[in-house]
């Protein structure tokens, strides 16, 4: 049995399962779970070698709700997703950022995103942003979240601003400084990047966790840890406090949606070689990243579904 093989073998099946039913089970909510309906669970193709209809096939055949897509590049790319979506079924949330260094340009390249799609003939379920740069001041930063209070009041569209490195919301105390500045400022929570940037499970920092739950619309569902975005394997025994760390937020926030009658949406995220770990030498990863992010998207359905 060849190596990428195994990888495959060893996470699916029956032990994916037991391991859905250990964690679910494990530090078991106290709140009222929500109808399946309310709850939609997106797939990611970051990493994903093959087109749209390839992969919207793959995530609708494992029980997606849907696929978080960067609003495409050209119109043949549109088209593309848009056709696939639609033969498969599927739901859709859009990201929209730029890498730009230049804060002029780079605010410009963000808007006409942000206009196109707002515009989109398919209405995403919400917009995921990267907004910013960790270098940019605050008011250039500001004006991210001032573009799209407004794009989305005017759209009826959620519009988050994630909490990701290198982006205007990479850490929790500058988080939490916008928030208190911006009333509408509403936020894609990716905690992992944060557990990196602080090296911790952010003990240290909860009044400002809480705060910055009270304003998610959308979730990452990604596993970080005190050195890095990304644990190996999350089934793996040594992450039991980082995933339980994670659990808890995320428990925190989706029991507010549920008394609140707000859609839940959730992404599985776990990222392919680069994020996750390889082996010396050969850039083999360690893990199946697919496997890893359909156990996720298994463990949250368990978890918070009826």
């Amino acid at each position: 049995m060849n190596r990428r093989k195994f990888m495959h073998t060893a996470v699916g099946g029956v032990g994916t399962l037991a391991a859905v039913e250990s964690i679910a089970k494990d530090n078991s909510i106290s709140f009222n779970k929500t109808n399946a309906a309310s709850l939609k669970i997106l797939a990611t193709n970051w990493g994903f070698a093959g087109d749209a209809d390839t992969f919207c096939t793959a995530a609708k055949k494992e029980g997606y709700d849907g696929a978080e897509y960067w609003w495409p590049k050209t119109v043949k790319d549109k088209d593309l997703l848009f056709a696939a979506l639609k033969k498969h079924g599927l739901e859709v949330g859009f990201l929209c950022g730029s890498g730009l260094k230049d804060y002029s340009a780079h605010l410009d390249f963000f808007k006409k995103s942000i206009d196109a799609a707002v515009k989109s003939e398919v209405r995403p379920l919400y917009i995921n942003c990267h907004s910013g740069r960790d270098h940019f001041n605050y008011d250039q930063n500001k004006a991210f979240i001032d573009y799209t209070s407004e794009a989305s009041a005017q759209s009826g569209i959620p519009i988050y601003h994630e909490t990701h490195r290198g982006r205007m919301l990479f850490a929790a105390h500058v988080t939490r400084n916008f928030i208190e500045k911006n009333p509408k400022l509403r936020l894609t929570l990716d905690i992992s990047h944060w557990c990196n940037v602080h090296e911790s499970l952010l003990e240290d920092q909860e009044e400002t966790v809480k705060l910055a739950l009270s304003r998610v619309g959308h979730i990452h569902a990604r596993i970080g840890h005190a050195e890095g975005p990304q644990v190996n394997d999350p089934r793996a025994p040594e992450w039991e406090s980082a995933v339980k760390a994670h659990l808890s937020w995320w428990d925190m926030v989706v029991e507010r949606k549920i008394k609140n009658g707000e859609p839940i949406t959730f992404l599985t995220e776990f990222g392919p070689p680069g994020y996750l770990p390889t082996v010396p030498f050969t850039n083999q990863p360690l893990a199946d990243q697919w496997g890893i992010n359909v156990f996720m998207m298994q463990l949250l359905r368990k978890r918070y579904s009826k």
